[in-house]
């Protein structure tokens, strides 16, 4: 076995759909022996960049050939070490819901997860956009301070995104955004966000129509806020 691979870095897509890691190849020939990995799921080996099943990751035939078993009750309820993220709660994002359990396992390495509690401001009016922000769980609100006092101009909640402007152009925030309850958040920093676009431009590219149609719909319905607020101060000055 090589060096390089001797000093390899995994992470593991395990049968609970959660990402694990990254770990050893020591860590993951325990793993093997233990049942943990199996041959037909799949790894993330961090210097090839893209997921392969263990079955074919030449260093692991000869350990899951020893392990020879097959998936019961016991594996299922021993987790591996180190928790990363539910790939399942992605499915709930929609500027995520055109990609295929692929393509989310490969953008996840490019994210972030936080929790933030209730009141925690997230991001602050005038500070320089260096993320997009997707809602995994709880509700968050944006809102602008007009004279000390708050306006709330949207409410956020599990599927949706906000930051989004932050990818394309680094200008400040337009709004203040705030934990209305306990949330967890997916965060794509710029910098990754660019490496993402130009490592896997075919994934990159539903994650971007998808964040193009949302964006076209907000700007259609603040164009029908305006048209709809321009008739009442006219109607007004008609009286």
């Amino acid at each position: 076995m090589s060096v390089e691979v001797d000093n390899r870095e995994y992470k593991v897509w395990a049968v609970d759909d959660v990402v694990y890691g990254p770990v050893s190849l020591q860590t993951v020939l325990e793993w093997v022996a233990d049942q943990r990995i199996l041959g037909g799921m799949w790894l993330y080996p961090m210097d090839t960049k893209q997921w392969t099943k263990a079955a074919d990751l030449s260093e692991l035939k000869a350990a899951l050939a020893d392990a020879a078993g097959s998936l019961d009750e016991e594996f299922a309820d021993t987790g591996p070490l180190v928790v990363d993220l539910p790939l399942n709660a992605l499915r709930k994002v929609k500027a995520l819901d055109s990609m295929n359990e692929q393509q989310l396992g490969r953008f996840v390495q490019f994210m972030e997860i936080a929790k933030v509690e209730r009141q925690d401001i997230v991001v602050t009016q005038g500070d320089p956009g260096d993320a997009m922000y997707l809602v995994l769980a709880g509700r968050l609100r944006v809102r602008q301070l007009i004279s000390g006092r708050e306006s709330v101009l949207a409410t956020l909640g599990v599927g949706e995104f906000f930051g989004e402007i932050s990818l394309f152009d680094e200008g400040p925030r337009s709004a203040d955004v705030v934990a209305n309850e306990t949330s967890t958040l997916l965060i794509i920093r710029t910098d990754r966000f660019h490496e993402f676009v130009e490592t896997m431009p075919e994934v990159a590219a539903p994650f971007l129509l998808a964040i193009g149609r949302t964006m076209g719909d907000r700007i259609r319905a603040d164009n029908e806020r305006h048209k709809k607020g321009l008739i009442m101060l006219q109607a007004a000055k008609d009286r």
